[in-house]
């Protein structure tokens, strides 16, 4: 007979400080955000899922293959991506209960992650379930998610409504035609509000394999001709101009480092030119893109897109997987960031211009302290990015609080970021947040630093005023 599977209990005081004068408080201001609507400016769900509504085909589809999270830590325990079936679109059903036995026999990897975290509060509190996962109980608990799964109760649109999400945005290519967000905003029956985001990096970066395709299309989608400089700035500009009449607010950059030094415009339209051509090299194509970060701050003082930069990544590190698997399945490594130097020529322009919304981000969190505090304490235009991808875990997101918080306040970071592409984690991720922040405000009460009515309005703020300010929503 299989043993008896532990149960599935997440705590009610889990995250909270151990002290118990200070978990009441942290508790009393946890009961104060825990059911504000969840606005979520940064992620990754295809806004498709919505538009369809169909049921989500099956437990391993929705939870494992297409989170990062979770295949990366499973493939470091040996478990090939083949057989978690990474980039293949649906599973057939055998395949599909094989990775999810895949991911209940591995359970033990995921102890003290955030993953964990989130996935206990996904199994128990959206699908009901009281056991832990584990080799022995691995089909059954597939069966009891798929059977919630054919419900009507558990179709994307039922769980954005019950997830009590108030604006949730996408991240698309500058050539995607945003029919998705259209037929959303069309639809009478959709009362949710879902918005899509800019995100470039491809077309600034000419050294990068497919870049003359890419300014190609993206010259078709504007209508613009990008054989000179000047078009290609216009097409960008065009881009920019349709994803605001579609409900877009920000526009999102991720580059290895984010330095923003200018060209002189006519060395910028000679290496533009010579990369049509196929003559640049390396150097000449990270020195255009610094200088197009500078011109996308520019186009964001005009047209008033929140400008979002997260750097100090280095993409498709197992070359390998990358040319088995593609792009994001979790192999993309952190590496040292730098934002002073990096942005001096930017924040001279741009750093006082009222249009300008800068919210910075890293996977360095050395930098919160010792540069993006002092920045976000200084410019008006810059808000201090919460921690996300590697560092949305406990004990960095408390890092992060102790860290800008004394130099640049409360008032001046963006509010939480699930930049998720796993949809049910969605809300298990924005409670972790508020978990967390109101234990950080609980321990300043309990020091007397904060009056526990400050506390309060900080912690109402940090969940739903700041991310509005940050990303003009």
């Amino acid at each position: 007979m299989p043993r008896s599977s532990a149960a599935l209990q997440p705590h009610p005081d889990r995250l909270f400080p151990p002290d118990p004068g200070v978990r009441a408080v942290a508790r009393s201001l946890y009961e104060a955000v825990r059911d504000l609507p969840i606005v979520s400016p940064h992620g990754h769900v295809d806004p498709q899922l919505l538009v369809e509504d169909t049921p989500f085909a099956d437990p391993a589809s929705l939870l494992v293959t297409p989170d990062h999270y979770v295949t990366r830590l499973l493939h470091a325990q040996g478990v090939p991506l083949e057989e978690l079936g990474v980039g293949r679109g649906p599973l057939p059903e055998a395949e599909s209960r094989t990775v999810w036995r895949h991911l209940c026999s591995h359970w033990p990897a995921f102890r003290g992650t955030p993953v964990r975290y989130w996935f206990d509060s996904e199994l128990s509190e959206i699908f009901g379930l009281t056991e832990r996962p584990d080799a022995d109980n691995a089909d059954r608990l597939y069966d009891l998610i798929a059977d919630r799964l054919r419900s009507d109760d558990f179709h994307p649109r039922a769980l954005f409504r019950r997830f009590g999400i108030e604006v949730l945005a996408t991240t698309d290519d500058p050539c995607d035609d945003l029919l998705a967000h259209k037929a959303l905003a069309a639809d009478p029956s959709w009362t949710g509000r879902v918005i899509p985001t800019f995100r470039p990096d491809r077309y600034l970066e000419p050294a990068r394999q497919g870049w003359r395709e890419a300014v190609a299309r993206l010259g078709e989608a504007a209508g613009v001709d990008t054989g000179s400089y000047h078009g290609y700035l216009r097409a960008l500009e065009e881009r920019r101009r349709f994803f605001i009449e579609r409900g877009a607010t920000s526009a999102d950059h991720s580059h290895r480092d984010i330095r923003t030094d200018p060209l002189d415009p006519r060395e910028a339209d000679r290496i533009y030119r010579a990369a049509l051509a196929g003559e640049t090299n390396g150097a000449e194509g990270t020195a255009f893109r610094r200088h197009m970060l500078l011109e996308m701050a520019r186009m964001s003082c005009e047209d008033g897109l929140v400008m979002t930069l997260h750097p100090g990544v280095q993409r498709d590190h197992h070359t390998p997987t990358a040319a088995g698997f593609g792009p994001d399945t979790g192999h993309d490594i952190p590496v040292r960031a730098e934002f002073t130097d990096a942005l001096q020529p930017l924040l001279a322009r741009y750093g006082t211009h009222p249009g300008l919304h800068l919210v910075l981000f890293t996977l360095d969190e050395t930098v919160f302290s010792r540069e993006i505090a002092p920045l976000a304490g200084f410019y008006p235009s810059i808000y201090a990015g919460a921690p996300w991808w590697f560092l949305d875990a406990p004990d960095a997101i408390r890092r992060y609080r102790r860290a800008v918080t004394e130099t640049a306040g409360f008032s001046r970071t963006s509010g939480f970021i699930d930049d998720t592409r796993a949809f049910c984690s969605i809300p298990a991720r924005h409670d972790m947040s508020r978990r967390l922040d109101s234990g950080v405000l609980a321990e300043l009460v309990a020091e007397h630093r904060l009056d526990e009515d400050e506390a309060l309005e900080t912690a109402v703020e940090l969940v739903t005023g700041n991310p509005r300010k940050a990303f003009k929503l």
